[in-house]
């Protein structure tokens, strides 16, 4: 339910580009990471699903992980990429919001989850014989729900704020999405204390799930350094080393462009805005499972079951 008086009843969405010439290349590179994106998650959570070595409390989170990924993609990709091959770029006021909606619960839900995976990493490093303990089958599932229900709540707060005021002028939203930033500058009312919410909101959720982060991984380095065998260090390394990739991408575009006043929104917002809608969760499955030698072994098993029947 909106507040507000609101006398639009559909936007315009200007897209990445508006030169003709560059949005037939951009429908080819943009679908083909979209189809990478569904290929490596849905990938993944079947590859979990089917092998048992796998149905361990990490995996169990990237399967979750995998999920948000395809849910926020396909959120915003599908849509975009019809935007890049028609005239008609139009988008209905309430499938404006349903869209940003979904985009600020999946993506919160993902901060959350990456919060999660890292406290599990922790765990598994500091106390190997117990992780199974510590986090149970029970603990999984209570930490998934929770990062769910915490994300759910967040997006209602961004949406109330985003569409509450009254939109009663222009209606091209200057994105290839609706987002919050473009969204609140064709607000005819005064939006600064939507502002003030949805920043204190991101705040919130990034700062908050990246401190956990920050310490889960300052702990596991301290706990790596004090390993005697230089084969483990190195393994643990690796699998810290490519966590903490995925993890600076998603965190960094995050920051730019939610943490920063509407007014100083620029040209820049639509690239980076590609970056975490659209190339970090193709990335993801590479980053978190391919590096992996448990998911190498099962991949491997699974080609021989294949091929043997």
């Amino acid at each position: 339910v909106m507040v507000g008086n609101h006398t639009l009843t559909k936007f315009v969405l200007l897209g990445i580009t508006d030169s003709q010439f560059d949005q037939v290349p951009l429908f080819g590179l943009f679908l083909l990471i979209y189809i990478f994106t569904l290929v490596g998650n849905i990938g993944i959570m079947v590859l979990v699903w089917a092998v048992p070595s796998l149905h361990t409390p990490m995996y169990f989170f990237l399967t979750h992980f995998s999920f948000t990924d395809i849910c926020y993609s396909t959120v915003i990709s599908p849509k975009m990429l019809v935007d890049l091959l028609s005239e008609n770029k139009t988008i209905s006021f309430a499938g404006c919001v349903m869209q940003f909606h979904g985009f600020a619960f999946f993506a919160t839900a993902e901060c959350h989850l990456l919060a999660v995976m890292a406290y599990d990493r922790y765990v598994a490093i500091r106390n190997p014989l117990l992780h199974m303990v510590v986090i149970s089958r029970c603990i999984c599932q209570q930490l998934v729900a929770a990062s769910y229900v915490v994300a759910f709540l967040s997006a209602i707060v961004y949406t109330i704020c985003t569409f509450g005021g009254s939109f009663c002028g222009p209606n091209q939203i200057d994105h290839f999405f609706c987002d919050a930033s473009p969204v609140l500058k064709l607000v005819c009312s005064d939006t600064h204390s939507s502002e003030i919410v949805i920043s204190i909101t991101v705040a919130i959720n990034a700062v908050g799930t990246g401190m956990v982060i920050l310490l889960s991984y300052i702990c596991i380095l301290h706990t790596v350094l004090r390993m005697n065998s230089a084969g483990s260090r190195s393994r643990a390394f690796n699998t810290c080393a490519s966590h903490l990739m995925a993890i600076s991408l998603f965190y960094g575009t995050i920051f730019f462009m939610y943490l920063q006043p509407a007014s100083s929104h620029g040209s820049l917002d639509k690239v980076v805005s590609v970056f975490y809608t659209l190339v970090t969760p193709m990335l993801n499955p590479l980053i978190y499972s391919l590096r992996n030698k448990e998911v190498k072994d099962a991949l491997v098993k699974s080609r021989r079951k294949v091929l043997s029947h």
